[in-house]
């Protein structure tokens, strides 16, 4: 496709294919509602991420947001750095400016995760330098079912099994937001092939040492099997919906528990010794929150050990998430663990 054609799609929100118009519409129904000056999108090079710039350059065609484009390259492969470069030649194609912003701490183990959370470190704090509070990224509708499967192979509950949101802060402070979470991901390359040609792709989303990878080969054989991908995806809209009404409980059982001191959470012992298990699970993961900002909830099989530890009568003290638990009075208290 042309460059001259490309650009009349940006212009006109892909009105020359229904498929795509709609995602746009829908794309931009969710930012006008959202209704910021000014949005971070995390860009990796892969056809999802350049969907999501497609998208994000059509829509200031309509609305004079403020898009600041920005790649981290976490120097993990040889050839990261050619790759950034890559990205940013074909970015600039299209007058959009890439930010590459490198990672320079050592990801040994835990790859896939730690490079995430790290990821998402370097984002929220170039958005503060910024003074942009909104993250956009390209999730997408098989990343949601993938991390549903994910969860479920580690005996997840209702709040793992629910995914991710549309919503959610990092540090308290950024909202990460996933526009793309109902779109299906050959949609987004069509997309970035349309738009800009060609599109990355991640040699490590092959790598069948990852658990993500074992559960994205599932897809065909699933579907063969006339399990949709949609179908599971809808049954993750009701899980997250039964949440949400929990999460009002939860969130007053919170307030009436939990106690910040200082550098210290106290939560009242003989209350907590009252709560069902699974209270007791979400209580001790916004506990350890509040106190090291984490962005994700600790397994909840460590949870579970956890509880059991401070079940037993003669519990002194144990440590979870870098924080130490440990009795005081009548208080079960938690303080950051020094290293």
């Amino acid at each position: 496709m042309s460059k001259k054609n490309s650009s009349v799609n940006l212009k006109n929100g892909f009105d020359d294919n229904r498929n795509l118009s709609k995602i746009f519409l829908d794309f931009k129904k969710k930012l006008d509602k959202l209704n910021k000056k000014n949005y971070i999108v995390a860009v990796s090079g892969g056809p999802d991420s350049l969907g999501l710039v497609a998208l994000t350059k059509a829509y200031t065609f309509h609305k004079k947001s403020k898009f600041y484009y920005v790649l981290v390259d976490h120097n993990i492969r040889k050839n990261s750095d050619l790759e950034a470069k890559q990205v940013k030649k074909l970015l600039k194609k299209k007058k959009i400016n890439l930010r590459v912003i490198l990672n320079k701490k050592k990801i040994t183990k835990n790859i896939q995760a730690e490079a995430r959370n790290i990821r998402y470190d370097l984002l929220a704090n170039y958005s503060k330098k910024i003074k942009c509070r909104t993250i956009l990224t390209a999730h997408n509708l098989e990343d949601q079912v993938e991390t549903f499967f994910i969860r479920l192979s580690r005996g997840s509950g209702l709040k793992g099994l629910s995914a991710m949101k549309h919503l959610t802060k990092i540090n308290n402070q950024v909202n990460l937001y996933r526009p793309l979470l109902g779109v299906k991901k050959k949609f987004l390359i069509k997309i970035s092939k349309n738009v800009f040609g060609i599109y990355l792709k991640d040699p490590s989303n092959k790598n069948i040492k990852f658990l993500r990878t074992k559960v994205r080969n599932l897809k065909k054989p699933l579907e063969k099997s006339g399990i949709k991908y949609e179908q599971i995806y809808r049954s993750i809209q009701h899980l997250s919906s039964s949440k949400a009404i929990l999460d009002v409980h939860f969130n007053k059982i919170f307030k009436s528990l939990i106690k910040k001191v200082s550098k210290s959470i106290l939560i009242d012992f003989k209350k907590y010794k009252e709560l069902h298990n699974d209270t007791k699970i979400a209580l001790l993961n916004e506990s350890i929150r509040k106190l090291k900002k984490n962005y994700y909830d600790i397994r909840s099989k460590k949870v579970d050990n956890l509880i059991k530890n401070i079940d037993k009568k003669d519990f002194k003290k144990t440590t979870l998430g870098g924080c130490i638990f440990f009795k005081n009075g009548q208080n079960l208290c938690l303080k950051v663990e020094k290293l």
